[in-house]
């Protein structure tokens, strides 16, 4: 049987052997040394004689760990494009906004800008194993009653309004299809950030019938047949939106069966949250019809015992997002809490403006390294999940408590399953037959390597910053030998160098 670094493609039916790995690791709770095997872009079980007689193909995976491919649940990809800018580091959010919208002012956000953005954002991403990036898109070109900058309510007319709602479907086909053309599946969420609430609605609408409805049917879920698609709609918060902003985009939500997203609890939208409202960001949400189980919603750095118990309680799932979280002074989420008390939490990069980068395995480490720094929610107690103590996790003092630790293993599970749960994706984030054949193969070989005692938990705690060897999306090769296979790097460097200058 033909054996080969990777192959290019197979034909339909073609049998991969994934073969000879350190170790794969196919869940948060099972890993084997056996071969791996992938036919037509999915996982499958290990097939018989017969079905190998026909020959079949092998992925030499020696001296690697296999890992299902990452998910990225929470990204701003716009802001790949505007990452480091003075005035952006180490500053309140009130003068950080204002930063980025300047920025996004004098670039122009049109779909050449976001198609440069994201190609930088999802080729970042792919070369770092994350096969699904979850893109909440809040800046839109400034039009009044649209977005862009300042709360827009003046009327539109019609010609007016239609041209407004179509340059938005035009800035998310642009991104959707720069992803696509790089093999990386996308969740184009249809933001809101002090947009106005219908044209917000109108907007999400287009998008879906646009993006999913031009040849028949949008389907329920709003995920594209091949997977490689995914919208959902989120307005950023109870900080810049209102009551019936999340109302419509609700609306547009059951008409399809969309997932929904947005963020609170990261200290700034509480403290606004009293001033105008007197109430805490998760009780207008509950208000509103934003505490469900077909909500994520990101960061949930501030929240007490009694919100824990509400957000497991309603099924409503999390993104941890410590890699923006932490620079931006927001502090650690309670994630073993949460954990413990049930709610399904994912991990997000969120985007350039505060993380600057887009490495989700290097955020998996840092959310394993600050977890015991994270406040205990009075009351939450338990367990901080499945995986146990490894190289010492755990050990120590009472900053160190079970209740608080997460292992290597738990971190890479918010990467993995955990982001693919928010998105309700049940084929993403595992590699157990019937799982989309999503998948990394990390080099644990060199000496960045040496004298690790368990190679799962050495992806985390071992060489941050890694990058995998090879890299496939639906069984098919994105990333091969460490480099980019749907662009030439440099030329998206280019491009994003013409674009906003630098």
């Amino acid at each position: 049987m033909p054996t080969t670094p990777l192959p290019t493609s197979l034909p339909p039916g073609r049998l991969l052997e994934v073969r000879g790995a350190v170790r794969v690791v196919v869940d948060e709770s099972t890993e084997t040394a056996d071969s791996l095997w992938v036919r037509d872009g999915v996982v499958v079980a290990p097939p018989g004689e017969d079905a190998l007689r026909g020959g079949h193909d092998v992925l030499d995976a020696g001296g690697c760990v296999v890992t299902p491919g990452l998910v990225n649940a929470h990204h701003h990809l716009l802001q790949s494009g505007f990452r480091t800018l003075p005035g952006t580091r180490h500053v309140p959010m009130a003068e950080w906004l204002p930063a980025m919208a300047a920025a996004y002012g004098s670039a122009v956000i049109d779909p050449s800008l976001v198609a440069a953005t994201t190609a930088v954002g999802v080729a970042e991403g792919l070369l770092a194993g994350v096969t699904t990036v979850a893109d909440h898109q809040l800046n839109w070109p400034a039009a009044p009653g649209l977005g862009g900058g300042a709360p827009g309510r003046a009327a539109l007319s019609g010609a007016t309004a239609d041209a407004a709602v179509a340059d938005t479907v035009a800035i998310a086909r642009s991104i959707a299809e720069t992803a696509r053309g790089l093999g990386g599946r996308l969740v184009f969420v249809r933001g809101s950030a002090r947009d106005d609430p219908q044209r917000a609605a109108a907007s999400a609408e287009a998008i879906v019938q646009a993006l999913l409805g031009a040849e028949g049917p949008v389907p329920r879920g709003g995920v594209s047949a091949d997977g490689m698609l995914q919208l959902a709609v989120g307005p950023a918060g109870v900080h810049s939106d209102g009551r019936e902003t999340f109302e419509l985009l609700a609306e547009v939500a059951a008409r399809h069966g969309l997932r929904r997203r947005t963020q609170a609890n990261e200290q700034v939208d509480v403290a606004i949250a009293l001033e105008r409202w007197g109430r805490r960001p998760l009780d207008l949400l509950d208000e509103w019809g934003w505490l469900a189980d077909d909500v994520t919603i990101a960061h949930l750095c501030a929240v007490d015992a009694g919100e824990v118990v509400r957000l497991a309680a309603a099924g409503v799932t999390a993104t941890h997002a410590p890699g923006c979280d932490l620079p931006m002074g927001w502090g650690v989420a309670p994630v073993a809490a949460l954990r413990a008390a049930g709610v399904a939490v994912g991990l997000g990069t969120s985007g350039g403006g505060s993380n600057d980068a887009g490495h989700l395995l290097a955020d998996a480490r840092l959310a394993m390294q600050v977890a015991p720094l994270a406040p205990r929610p009075a009351g939450a107690g338990g367990a901080a999940g499945a995986g146990g103590a490894e190289d010492g996790e755990g050990a120590g003092g009472a900053a160190s408590s079970p209740t608080l630790t997460l292992t290597a293993r738990d971190a890479l599970g918010l990467a993995t399953s955990g982001s693919a749960a928010g998105l309700g994706r049940p084929e993403l984030g595992h590699l157990r037959p019937g799982a989309a054949a999503d998948l990394c193969l990390w080099d644990v070989s060199g000496v960045a390597d040496a004298g690790v005692a368990d190679p799962v938990a050495g992806l985390l705690w071992a060489s941050p910053g890694r990058r995998p060897r090879h890299v496939l999306v639906a069984g098919r090769p994105v990333v091969r030998d460490g480099r980019l296979l749907g662009a030439d790097e440099h030329e998206l460097v280019a491009a994003l160098r013409e674009r906003v200058g630098r």
